[in-house]
């Protein structure tokens, strides 16, 4: 093991743990992105004493909970989201034609689970053994439960089958007493839909308590669930304000990464490289070291280390759209952070894919969530979302500079299957509202007529005009048999036709899970370190020559 002399410096308040290496040492991990997926990885890497890791974030990292920014710990609220916030990647993307949005990702120790709506749902079984096949079983359901458990601590279910108790993601479900969660469960009901107590089981899809990762209002994100209680480790070296422009390889192995800090470019090396940086900075970092598709790294002059036609394609997310209505009386409060409670998942009429639709009530307005002031209005929102969208994006370069933004296009709502769901879908939210159940509560939609909803043309057009997203980006490198054109990994997160490099987040999907991907971003860090510390299990690649493992 490397001996090295661990470092700590202040900026902006807040400490990077770094760790100072000689020329002529390298690490045996080096991990870009301490979010969702990385920072998992990485913890758990380091509990092998033989394995040096060091984790790079472009963003700070505060080594412990309480010095992460006041708002990000307050999970009533989703301020880091705001376009404007400094821990916040804020990427420029288009969801279609017209829409440009600005897509909110975590740039911050935890990543997006720093600033996210605190959802933690696993992906369903049908996912998975969607997603396997004969020569892609390791993400078969029955393979990944044991990481759904090994990362949950339940405080409602972890003594129940198939959850956990002991993990470092603390799971609960806020209360059901806020008056439009209960007009919400009861219309829910009013309408035929079941109930589902228990979202992190496989019961028929229904309305439920939503599970989350804020105990008491407190957001938890994987940097203080992981990597805090990690750092005393002499052989993990986490380091912030580290922005990596790209992969560095001799022939077709990856060496090492080339990285920005405090104004100067400095290249680190080690034995393996992971991108764990999320779906859009992941393909991202690809695409510039050459690693993509042929023809359109060629047209920019960016020399092809491997030309892998899947990187940047085919990528999905969930749309959704926010149905606003006034109530008759004042029942926001602002005092509690309790800003969703429950949630509905329901088939869309003619689908093939169970629990496709999803309606979320929020016991705050939007406004407030964001930008968390106090206000009058009485205004609240169901958040309705597709959660098997056909549509596929695309991430492209305009730029062969690292450190340009990428060309990002949703292709939301592009297949007729997507714009009739997003219809069924809001039309089920209008129908809950104007149920018996909401009558004392529900007093109009101040931007939805009842003729628009009622007229297939005028709803699509209103949908168009109103469409966001739920920041669920997924398939951006996906996993893949060698046969597939498609794939960039092997199901171990290994990248076709190279050495050394892996990826761990949820660019590695197919397709996004029919449930947000948080909870499962954070088990593909668990599977992929899993993978890397019991090599025995992960048979070498003939057309790579294999990968040397990190116990050789």
């Amino acid at each position: 093991m490397n001996t090295a002399v661990r470092t700590t410096e202040t900026l902006s308040q807040r400490r990077d743990v770094t760790r100072t290496y000689g020329n002529d040492e390298a690490y045996d991990v080096l991990v870009v992105g301490a979010g969702g997926a990385g920072a998992p990885l990485a913890a758990r890497l380091s509990e092998n004493p033989r394995c040096s890791v060091l984790l790079l974030e472009a963003g700070p990292v505060p080594t412990e909970a309480t010095n992460f920014p006041s708002e990000l710990l307050n999970a009533g609220t989703v301020e880091g989201a705001a376009p404007d916030h400094p821990n916040n990647w804020s990427f420029k993307s288009n969801l279609m034609a017209g829409r440009p949005y600005t897509l909110a990702r975590g740039r911050i120790l935890g990543g997006s689970t720093s600033i996210s709506g605190t959802y933690f749902i696993r992906g369903r079984k049908q996912d998975f053994d969607g997603w396997s096949s004969r020569d892609s079983d390791e993400w078969a359901w029955d393979r990944v439960l044991p990481f759904y458990r090994k990362l949950e601590n339940d405080l409602q279910f972890g003594d129940a089958e198939g959850h956990g108790r002991r993990g470092p993601m603390i799971i609960s479900r806020p209360p059901q007493d806020h008056p439009a969660n209960q007009a919400f469960a009861e219309a829910a009901r009013e309408l035929g839909f079941p109930l589902e107590p228990d979202k992190n089981g496989q019961h028929s899809p229904g309305y439920g308590p939503m599970p989350t990762t804020s105990p008491r209002g407190l957001r938890i994100n994987t940097g203080s669930a992981y990597i805090s209680r990690a750092l005393v480790r002499p052989n993990l070296t986490v380091r912030g304000g580290s922005y990596v422009r790209k992969v560095l390889f001799d022939g077709k192995r990856a060496t090492g990464v080339e990285v920005l800090r405090e104004g100067r470019v400095e290249v680190i090396r080690a034995r393996e490289i992971v991108l764990a940086a999320g779906a859009i900075k992941t393909a991202h970092i690809l695409l510039v070291s050459g690693l993509g598709p042929e023809a359109e790294l060629g047209a920019l002059g960016i020399p092809v280390i491997r030309n892998l036609p899947g990187v940047g394609k085919n990528f999905s997310d969930h749309p959704n759209i926010a149905v606003t209505w006034s109530s008759k009386t004042p029942i926001v409060d602002y005092g509690t952070p309790q800003s969703m409670g429950g949630v509905l998942n329901f088939t869309a009429s003619g689908s093939n894919v169970i629990g496709d639709l999803e309606i979320i009530p929020l016991l705050k307005p939007m406004s407030y969530m964001l930008h968390g002031a106090d206000q009058d209005s009485q205004d609240l929102a169901f958040l309705v979302s597709l959660q098997a969208a056909t549509s596929r994006g695309d991430i492209t370069l305009e730029s062969s500079d690292p450190d340009a933004q990428p060309r990002i296009e949703f292709n939301y709502l592009s297949t007729l299957s997507d714009i009739e769901r997003m219809r069924q879908a809001v039309r089920v939210a209008v129908r809950l509202l104007k149920s018996t159940a909401f009558r004392p509560l529900f007093h109009r939609l101040p931007d939805l007529a009842d003729e628009t909803v009622a007229d297939d043309d005028l709803l699509d057009m209103w949908i168009r005009n109103h469409l966001g997203t739920a920041f669920h980006t997924c398939g951006t490198a996906k996993f893949g048999t060698p046969d597939d054109p498609e794939a960039v990994v092997d199901q171990f997160g290994r990248v076709y036709g190279v050495e050394g490099l892996r990826l761990a987040d949820t660019s590695i999907l197919p397709w996004a899970p029919t449930r947000g991907p948080a909870a499962t971003a954070i088990m593909i860090g668990e599977r992929i370190a899993h993978f890397m510390l019991n090599p025995e299990s992960t048979p070498r690649r003939r057309h790579s020559g294999g990968i040397r493992s990190i116990r050789d």
